[in-house]
């Protein structure tokens, strides 16, 4: 099975997200694809398999502890691969919960049309807030769809230098996926900034997350007035991405490099 390490959500190598792919030729159970995740260690690994329909696939997501419902950077990454080799400008992916992605190749950039989701207004614990090391948060809202906590907080500068302790902070809330942090931007150069921590799903910080535009974008639209904005992940190996909002999608636009290509071999795939 042939199988890719790419880094999403930027242009150098070493920089953004890395997402496993793995390219399947025939169905693989579960178990399976949660062990190759595990054995990648990545934040999340992409499967996808090619269907009777031209130019479609069907895409499943695993982190080291379970299935993920959506992942922008995987499904970054595995367009990157198939682009590479096809001459397509345009594939579709179906998702586990028959979500059906278009995906676009615009010159360097691959554009992504993803759902848009609500946030509703919502509380954080005290035991959260110290285990993130945060003083005060200007504004707490939940996505439900996601399950993730949404804290803004005023300074990009603190938000960058946010060094969560991960025990104390799985322990201070039970039933999420994870907390993103957001900040407005003060550079000039994007409009806001954030982070996410997810060690209740995945792995302690994501390095670069495209999913959560399903609900960041709209929330920074409404506050900011404005349909297009350039995001920026300021973890430790940072990514950026424009998003622009529509009715009822968010297209998220950046790029990524193939950085590893090779072949699973010794199990029955």
């Amino acid at each position: 099975m042939k199988t890719f390490i790419v880094d999403a959500f930027t242009k150098e190598p070493f920089k953004g997200n890395p997402a496993g792919v793995c390219i399947v030729e025939r169905v693989l159970d579960e178990k399976t694809m949660l062990n190759i995740a595990r054995e990648f260690g990545l934040s999340e690994t992409a499967f996808i398999q090619r269907t009777d329909t031209p130019g479609t696939y069907s895409i499943r997501y695993f982190s080291p502890k379970k299935e993920i419902p959506l992942c922008g950077h995987a499904t970054l990454a595995s367009a990157t691969v198939l682009f590479r080799d096809l001459e397509i400008d345009e594939l579709h992916f179906i998702t586990s919960e028959q979500l059906n992605l278009l995906i676009r190749r615009r010159e360097a950039e691959i554009v992504m049309e993803f759902p848009v989701y609500d946030t509703v207004p919502a509380s954080a614990p005290s035991s959260m807030l110290e285990a993130l090391g945060l003083q005060t948060v200007a504004t707490t809202s939940y996505s439900p769809k996601n399950k993730i906590i949404l804290l803004e907080i005023a300074d990009a500068t603190v938000l960058a230098g946010l060094r969560p302790d991960y025990d104390a902070l799985l322990r201070s809330y039970e039933n999420i996926n994870g907390v993103l942090v957001t900040a407005p931007s003060n550079d000039g150069e994007y409009d806001y900034h954030y982070r996410y921590f997810w060690p209740w799903a995945g792995t302690n910080e994501d390095p670069v997350t495209g999913g959560v535009q399903t609900f960041l974008a709209k929330y920074w639209s409404a506050k900011l007035n404005k349909t297009v904005m350039k995001a920026f992940q300021s973890s430790s190996r940072t990514g950026y991405m424009t998003v622009e909002l529509q009715k009822d999608t968010v297209h998220i636009s950046s790029q990524a490099i193939i950085l590893f290509e090779g072949v699973i071999e010794g199990i029955d795939v």
